[in-house]
């Protein structure tokens, strides 16, 4: 019998041989590598398709960003894959500050990953489509991001950038179970400066797969990022963040 990582690659596999991608693709000048995320306890990796965000998805953190915290409906955005970088647990990773900014902040995030896709998923049954979870850090050029809401133009160039999207390598479901609540924290050169519980989201990962599918068709590959707690805030060169939620290994990442 197949591994639930094999069925996983195999659901991936399928899903990128089909529809237009099955018919000849005529030859590139050059190759785009693909962005692959590490499966922890196997030599197999997940291939990423999409990073899917949701905004503003802990009502403390809703406030401090200037919006109330009421159950409207979510909003999303998303990061191109390159903005992956992979951070093997025990290890610090140098994580390179980016240009035109000089308010660079921190975001820790609860990191779904999904095997199966669909339209339309009842979130009753939205957790059967997780593969897996790991930790992550939605990096914000905020002062960029600001500027561009002020302006009413899209914060894309807040957001979407190179190596916006640390995190570690996938815990299988199977491995590691589903996360509803438990400690959410991160540190800054060992001071804690988030802190909260996974409970205390607005929408959950179920809700947030449910409602992403009305909008998207959700695929293999797609992951999600789903939200940060209060207390965001910058990080200079030399700064040193520590990542962790309750049964995830912890990431650390050096900026530089």
């Amino acid at each position: 019998m197949k591994s639930r990582n094999a069925l996983a690659a195999g659901s991936v596999a399928a899903y990128a041989v089909s529809g237009r991608a099955a018919a000849q693709a005529p030859r590139s000048p050059f190759a785009v590598a693909p962005t692959f995320i590490p499966i922890a306890g196997s030599s197999e990796v997940f291939p990423v398709r999409r990073i899917y965000c949701i905004g503003r998805n802990y009502a403390a953190h809703s406030r401090e960003m200037g919006s109330d915290p009421t159950r409207e409906p979510p909003f999303f955005f998303q990061k191109p894959t390159d903005a992956v970088q992979i951070v093997p647990p025990g290890q610090t990773i140098d994580h390179p500050y980016p240009t035109l900014t000089k308010n660079y902040h921190y975001e820790v995030e609860l990191v779904a990953a999904l095997a199966k896709g669909g339209r339309h998923i009842p979130s009753e049954r939205a957790l059967e489509y997780v593969f897996g979870y790991t930790v992550g850090l939605d990096m914000t050029r905020r002062d960029l991001q600001r500027a561009m809401g002020d302006e009413k133009k899209p914060w894309e160039i807040g957001k979407s950038f190179d190596h916006s999207a640390p995190l570690g390598p996938l815990q299988p479901v199977a491995s590691v179970g589903h996360f509803t609540k438990g400690a959410i924290w991160l540190k800054v050169n060992g001071q804690i400066k988030q802190n909260a519980d996974l409970s205390q989201m607005i929408w959950s990962v179920a809700e947030q797969v449910s409602k992403l599918s009305d909008a998207f068709e959700l695929a293999p590959g797609d992951i999600i990022y789903s939200g940060t707690p209060e207390n965001v805030g910058p990080v200079v060169p030399g700064d040193v963040m520590e990542a962790h939620i309750d049964g995830l290994p912890t990431i650390i990442v050096r900026v530089i």
